[in-house]
């Protein structure tokens, strides 16, 4: 599979079967599986505002007309007159270890940077998942430190693994459109 052709674009009406897989199949989810979910919501936020808000949002990552999964942001108030994003990435089961993921979190990195004011943009991880504590140091995050017992999941408490990149860690000359 090639990173080159990976891109992210908004959420369309038809994507929304793939991202409920995320709500109902444990193997799809892994490290993002909490149980059953209500599946409608996903539809309800696309008819809503299409999963573009000013608090968050959520683009699919694709290789073509291919679906390999979908990025997320959600905004942290960090005081009165301050935020900053934290950002997730699923990817479906076939689309993972192959350098999709960073490709798609350096992308919506860019993008968030470009297009927002945020000095700060932070991603959390579970301790077990080491593929992901690489893929985002290869997209340019900084491991700050772990956060324990912050993640309930299948019975037990986890400890996550907290991930920041400042604008100032990003070229500004990236290009953000591919």
């Amino acid at each position: 599979m090639s990173v080159d052709q990976v891109t992210l674009r908004p959420v369309a009406e038809d994507d929304l079967s793939v991202l409920e897989l995320f709500l109902t199949d444990p193997e799809a989810a892994s490290f993002q599986w909490f149980g059953w979910w209500d599946t409608g919501r996903w539809r309800r936020q696309w008819a809503q505002n299409r999963m573009l808000g000013d608090d968050a949002g959520q683009l699919m990552v694709v290789r073509g007309d291919e679906r390999l999964g979908f990025v997320a942001w959600r905004k942290i108030a960090s005081t009165r007159t301050t935020y900053y994003w934290n950002m997730g990435i699923t990817l479906l089961p076939e689309a993972r270890g192959k350098g999709v993921g960073t490709e798609a979190q350096r992308q919506l990195v860019h993008y968030l940077f470009a297009h927002t004011l945020v000095m700060r943009i932070e991603a959390d991880t579970e301790v077990e998942n080491i593929a992901e504590q690489r893929a985002l140091e290869k997209a340019g995050f900084t491991r700050e430190g772990v956060l324990r017992s912050v993640a309930f999941r299948n019975g037990r408490w986890r400890d996550c693994v907290r991930y920041s990149i400042l604008r100032d860690d990003v070229s500004p000359t990236a290009d953000i459109h591919r």
